[in-house]
């Protein structure tokens, strides 16, 4: 086992192959110490997240080898999770045909064979299956889909797995469930989570079986029925809260954010919320709002809400002229807009994002604990429109009295801090010197998810592709036309391009407030 660092938080335990991270993974889930926050397993590695505050870095990698030279824990088996699947996909004759047998044989083993969850990603709930039974290695769609149905069951190497929404994807479709693999508002939203033994039952006549079993105990024992689970999948529409705010015009993209879901990454979920969390706190800090309540996180401005009864609210984040009622007033004030009052945030000229923090929070419905929008993952709340109301929960604490808050312009020309990655031997030594040395331009293609930069080629010494492994917020994959992307909040918890260096936690708020044509300089990480 090799062990490679991911930035200052975690570390990625590298294996000889799939069935090594089966076994390193059981070890290390049966008995974490306390500061560990996550466990992604993927296909030849495992990665370790960690809390430094909580437990060094030198504890962490004598725990982790200490797991590999020990036999995993046989313990209570997994639970046997069943999946009803009408073999019906598009590609189900064609992969036949590509591995020489009969369609009917093709479902008659995918149906047998008792599989096993390596390792989710992708998106979440989407899982990776093996089987030692399975012998077949299915080569990918030469052109992925764009649109793959929700419940595709499919097909992809060694691997078989089923998606919980519509996605692009290149898997050989097979069949289709109705099975709940997702449902963000249940106490285990999760159906098929890393180390859970799963089957696939055929439907009679490929017709779903009303009560079908899909998760729980054993296959006797059965579980709860898929149409019972479904009633539980999305985001309830209940409202909560009084309102506070009716949004007038939601400017270039607005949504609501906290602090975000982390230590969920093995669940294929991202830790999303506020790309700049330190904005955020100082916003909920100066209206009396403990700081992970959630507020309103507001690209390049032009935001304008009413209203609804008398509100504290604080605007931070970007340079933009704000006015209530087209009076001028300060950011990073706590600022009184009584009823029937306009709040107007104009459109930045420093910097990228704004957060609207609203006394006693935004209380939109929660999703895996968090009331944050994932992009990527089309969890949590819906980007805001015109006529939503913002509602808002119980004030926690008194408003401060502010006579002065220190804050910064952003400026159009970045630094941030690197850690190392734990690829860099993929890049030559001058090509490690140029990432340090370079100024580096955000491109167009800068979201919540990542952001491209322009500027030299990063050389590689190897050109072979990378088996997926995990990611974190902060991530320098380097795809092979060499520039970097830096992953955000949104990004996929799982990637195959190598990962050269990482942003430090410290310092990664402030790629939140960059915006296309704006420069990054990196510093560290020799």
């Amino acid at each position: 086992m090799t062990l490679r660092p991911m930035g200052e938080r975690a570390l990625l335990a590298e294996v000889d192959d799939l069935a090594g991270v089966l076994r390193l993974h059981t070890s290390l889930a049966a008995h974490p110490p306390a500061g560990i926050d996550d466990l992604v397993p993927a296909a030849r590695t495992v990665l370790v997240g960690f809390d430094p505050a909580r437990i060094a870095l030198a504890a962490v990698r004598a725990w982790v080898l200490s797991a590999a030279t020990s036999a995993p824990d046989a313990g209570t088996p997994a639970a046997l999770v069943e999946i009803p699947v009408r073999y019906d996909g598009a590609d189900l004759d064609e992969t036949a045909a590509l591995l020489g047998i009969r369609p009917a044989e093709l479902v008659a083993r995918h149906a047998a064979a008792p599989w096993r969850v390596a390792f989710t990603g992708f998106a979440p709930g989407f899982a990776y299956l093996v089987s030692d039974a399975w012998p077949h290695d299915v080569p990918r769609l030469p052109q992925p889909r764009t649109r793959v149905p929700a419940g595709s069951v499919g097909l992809a190497g060694e691997f078989t797995g089923a998606y919980p929404r519509e996605t692009p994807g290149g898997w050989r479709l097979i069949g289709t469930t109705d099975a709940p693999l997702f449902a963000p508002d249940s106490p285990d939203p999760v159906l098929l989570t890393p180390g859970a033994r799963v089957r696939f039952v055929p439907s009679r006549s490929h017709v779903s079986a009303p009560g079908a079993p899909t998760a729980g105990g054993d296959s006797a024992s059965g579980g709860p029925d898929a149409a019972a689970a479904s009633s539980v999948r999305g985001i309830s529409s209940v409202a909560l809260g009084t309102p506070a705010l009716r949004v007038l015009a939601p400017g270039a993209f607005a949504t609501v954010q906290d602090l975000g879901r982390p230590g969920r990454a093995a669940l294929g979920v991202a830790r999303s919320g506020a790309l700049d969390r330190a904005a955020l706190r100082s916003a909920n800090r100066l209206v009396g709002n403990d700081p992970s309540a959630a507020g309103v996180e507001i690209v390049l401005g032009g935001f304008r809400a009413v209203a609804e009864r008398d509100t504290w609210v604080a605007v931070t984040g970007a340079l933009a002229d704000l006015h209530i009622d087209g009076r001028a007033v300060d950011a990073f004030t706590p600022l009184l807009l009584p009823a029937g009052a306009e709040l107007s945030i104009g459109i930045a000229r420093a910097g990228a994002r704004f957060v609207l923090a609203v006394r006693g929070g935004v209380a939109a419905p929660e999703a895996l604990e968090s009331r944050s929008t994932d992009v990527l993952a089309a969890l949590g709340p819906p980007a805001l429109r015109a006529g939503d109301v913002l509602r808002v929960g119980e004030a926690r604490h008194p408003i401060p009295a502010v006579d002065f808050f220190p804050w910064a312009v952003p400026g159009s020309t970045v630094e941030v801090d690197l850690a190392p990655g734990p690829r860099a031997d993929w890049f030559t030594p001058t090509a490690r010197q140029t990432l340090r040395d370079a100024t580096w331009t955000v491109s167009s293609d800068a979201d919540r998810v990542g952001i491209r930069l322009d500027g030299p080629e990063l050389e590689r010494v190897r050109h072979g592709e990378l088996p997926s492994e995990g990611m974190r917020p902060g991530a320098l994959q380097v795809p092979p036309h060499g520039r970097p992307v830096v992953l955000l909040a949104d990004g996929p918890v799982t990637g195959g391009y190598p990962v050269v260096a990482v942003v430090t936690d410290a310092t990664l708020d402030r790629l939140a407030q960059v915006r296309p044509g704006d420069q990054v300089r990196f510093r560290g990480s020799r």
